[in-house]
């Protein structure tokens, strides 16, 4: 996730002159930043699903009604990147737009991992 926040700064530390000459520079950062932040996502996913982070968490997984919420936003959120991700790489003919669906992918393939652990961190904590 480092990598992913040093990747999302990087096209802005050299100002903005340059970024005007290219704007596919923001492009190319962001396909790391995708590409990290599933890396990163995949990792949390490790977390031990019989505890929470903190209370905030457990209000959301302990009410099943805020939990399926949760559940629903994540699922949206995986179809919604892997949707952009397959129509980038495969249908459009734009290399800069296939560069970042490749990341978008990445990123969808690490919500997946995340999507299964939520499952499993509802059904743990869920109040019945």
């Amino acid at each position: 996730m480092a990598l992913a926040l040093f990747f999302s700064f990087k096209p802005y530390l050299n100002g903005i002159k340059p970024i005007i000459d290219n704007p596919f520079v923001l492009l190319e950062s962001y396909n790391y930043v995708l590409i990290f932040m599933g890396l990163g996502v995949s990792f949390a996913t490790l977390q031990d699903t019989t505890k929470t982070q903190n209370d905030f968490s457990k209000k959301i997984w302990q009410n099943p009604k805020k939990g399926k919420m949760m559940i629903t936003l994540i699922c949206f959120l995986v179809f919604i990147f892997l949707a952009y991700g397959l129509f980038g790489y495969f249908i459009t003919d734009n290399q800069k737009v296939r560069e970042v669906s490749f990341g978008s992918i990445v990123f969808g393939i690490g919500l997946i991992g995340f999507l299964k652990t939520a499952l499993e961190v509802f059904e743990n904590h869920r109040l019945e």
